[in-house]
């Protein structure tokens, strides 16, 4: 069967293929919760919340965040703005961020596809005649190039860990830089005359505008675009031609934009870099994280090659000497990938050059070059995360198949032979990602799986722990901090999550006592002194609570849960105004509050102002069905007004939920009585 009878030549066709193919392969991650640190990013960051932190960034001095967020929201002001949008528009319904981190995938894949249809127009590449035979490969390298960066299972992590999409997203504007850029350069190669200025940008004068713009808009969502003029530079004088003077000033506006990243990083307080601010608390040097980078990229590019055992968070171990057989040995792979790499560009040279060779050197450049950021001599707290190979990848794909067409020709195997190889690789690759994603859905599913992987690392512990707690598997929770405690003591958040099992098991001492831990180890911990606020509340110590509820929010004033919590405090005060205003507060922050909802319902049933309590009522029933507490109170509110047999239908469907509801029962009786 003829590959073009399987793949349709047409471009338009082309792009629906890679469309189809990446919506189905991630068609089972829309429900996928948030997960890892999107809590700190999304649920927990108070700057997304408000739009005035976006147009005024000195309000987030206003804020005690955990460390390094508000560095990041400056650094990464682009990533940080979307999520506002989503939460604008979702609050914190998952699909659409999920919607929206597939649609930028997505974005990058035809990105790839028209970046190498473009690479093929280049002077490089037209300078030999190009016969139908040779579109038709080109298309098909464009293609499959495409295809493997939108199914590859190494991608999930980019994709459907919500937080990551600073990662996804810096790679569209770095994509869409490059495009911009090689269009414009095509054109003016394409008109320049020697009557032309050689500084003339009037030919596509848009596209140039709009690659600076979009380089721009890299730097300001990741640390990686520090690459792209690196990049771009590497595209002009591999693929185009002409003076060097000429093309250095065609570059020049391009490659002043390298320093946005470190004028944004000095201007951030306390901190010249967004990742290194993290490596000034590490245990280990700049060299000993170079060394280790060594193994790492040599991992990488296995799991590029063969995404088996892929894991949320590695245990990866630290390595202290470049003589060590495992650091030397992969320096020699790496050093000899590069120089295979150089010879592939000198291969491609000279009228008889084999021209693909241009793009496998071109594509292994890229894969170290974009890579170098984040595993080179800068230390980051996790030395590997798969997500970190999002953008290197590009070049790994682009390099992949122009060998696998290079061998084709080689071997003297026909087009149709090596399509249905590839189209092969890439429906397994498609599974692959498709299974992976689903672990995505199950946390306890993906952190039990993580703890197979990494059992020594207290952090998988920790939220495998969680997953079991919000699912009400107590004493497997409990079991599973145990471990992580024995791990990391002096994790703060793994004593506060220890606390929450106590309160479920009821024991409300030892919970004081888990949070009380947390707070001494980290005395800014506005989670805990909210959990500690909780149990004085419980306990009657209702000025206690009071006064560590107000912690809480001098610390982080955007944390709904604590103004509904100090709402409490203050209803059983009987200071119903100031209840009503924490009330509004905590729905301003979270609208979906259900509980919130309930709690104002209760201080407008407390001014007899019914209409208004029914509403909240009604609000707080409809996200939290299942809560029975809220059918008695609605029924409260029609026995009030006299609407009796409404009141009888909320109380009869209270005591269906907890037919021991002794409460309900009676008001039952008093109203049988009054029918």
């Amino acid at each position: 069967m003829a590959i073009k009878s399987v793949i349709p030549q047409k471009p338009i066709y082309h792009i629906l293929i890679i469309v189809l193919l990446g919506f189905l392969v991630y068609s089972n991650t829309f429900h996928a919760p948030f997960i890892f640190d999107d809590d700190l990013y999304i649920i927990e960051n108070p700057a997304i919340k408000d739009f005035k932190f976006f147009t005024d960034t000195a309000n987030l001095e206003k804020l005690v965040m955990y460390k390094d967020i508000g560095n990041f929201f400056k650094t990464r002001f682009m990533g940080h703005l979307t999520f506002a949008l989503n939460y604008r528009l979702n609050v914190f319904n998952v699909f659409g961020y999920h919607l929206f981190n597939l649609c930028v995938h997505i974005i990058n894949a035809l990105l790839v596809y028209w970046i190498i249809i473009l690479t093929f127009r280049a002077p490089f590449f037209q300078k030999s005649a190009s016969e139908p035979a040779d579109e038709k490969r080109n298309q098909l390298i464009a293609l499959f190039s495409s295809l493997l960066f939108v199914s590859h299972p190494i991608q999930t992590q980019a994709v459907t860990y919500i937080s990551q999409r600073f990662t996804s997203l810096a790679t569209l504007f770095f994509l869409l830089s490059l495009v911009m850029y090689i269009k414009w350069r095509t054109i003016k190669q394409q008109t320049m005359s020697n009557e032309q200025r050689a500084n003339s940008y009037a030919p596509g004068a848009m596209l140039y505008a709009v690659s600076i713009l979009s380089a721009v808009l890299a730097m300001k969502t990741k640390e990686i675009s520090f690459t792209l003029p690196v990049i771009i530079a590497l595209y002009e004088f591999i693929f185009f031609e002409g003076k060097i003077k000429t093309r250095l000033i065609f570059l020049i506006p391009i490659l002043l934009t390298i320093l946005i990243i470190p004028l944004t990083l000095m201007g951030v307080k306390g901190s010249l870099a967004g990742t290194d601010n993290m490596a000034n608390t590490l245990n280990f040097s700049r060299w000993d994280y170079l060394f280790t980078q060594f193994r790492v990229i040599v991992t990488y590019i296995r799991l590029m090659f063969f995404p088996v055992n892929q894991n949320v968070d590695y245990d990866y171990p630290l390595y202290n000497s470049f003589f060590s057989a495992g650091v030397f040995l992969s320096f020699l792979f790496l050093l000899s990938v590069i120089i295979f790499g150089a010879y592939m560009f000198f291969r491609s040279s000279g009228e008889r050059g084999l021209k693909l060779a241009r793009l496998i050197s071109f594509g292994i450049f890229w894969f170290f070059i974009t890579l170098s950021v984040e595993s080179s001599i800068i230390p980051i707290t996790d030395l590997i995360f798969e997500h970190r190979l999002y953008l290197p990848s590009v070049g790994f794909f682009i390099a992949v198949i122009a060998s696998v067409m290079i061998l084709k020709d080689k071997l003297n195997l026909g087009i149709a032979d090596i399509g249905g190889i590839v189209v092969s690789a890439i429906l397994i690759l498609s599974g692959a990602a498709y299974a992976r994603n689903a672990m995505w859905k199950d946390k306890i599913m993906l952190w039990s799986d993580n703890v197979n992987k990494s059992p020594r690392k207290a952090r998988v512990y920790h939220n495998l722990g969680s997953a079991f707690l919000k699912q009400g598997r107590t004493s497997e929770a409990f079991e599973v901090y145990k471990t992580a405690l024995q791990l990391a003591p002096k994790d703060e958040g793994i004593h506060l999550n220890m606390g929450l099992v106590y309160e479920e098991m009821g024991q409300s001492d030892e919970a004081l006592q888990e949070y009380q831990n947390a707070v001494k180890l980290n005395p800014s911990f506005f989670k805990a002194h909210n959990n500690i606020g909780t149990i004085y509340a419980k306990q009657g110590r209702l000025n206690e609570a009071l006064q560590e509820y107000q912690t809480a929010l001098r610390i982080n004033p955007y944390y709904a849960e604590v103004h509904n919590n100090l709402g409490n405090v203050f209803f059983d005060l009987k200071r119903f105004d100031d209840a009503l205003r924490e009330y509004q507060v905590a729905l301003k922050l979270n609208p979906t509050y259900a509980q919130a909802h309930n709690n104002l319902g209760n201080v407008f049933f407390e001014f007899e102002r019914f209409d208004e309590a029914l509403r909240e009522y009604q609000i707080a029933k409809a996200l939290l069905p299942g809560y029975v507490g809220i059918y008695n109170s609605i029924g409260t509110v029609y026995f009030k007004q006299g609407r009796f047999d409404e009141a009888r239908q909320e109380f009869e469907t209270a005591l269906k939920l907890d037919p021991n509801y002794t409460e309900v029962s009676k008001k039952l009786e008093i109203l049988k009585k009054k029918w």
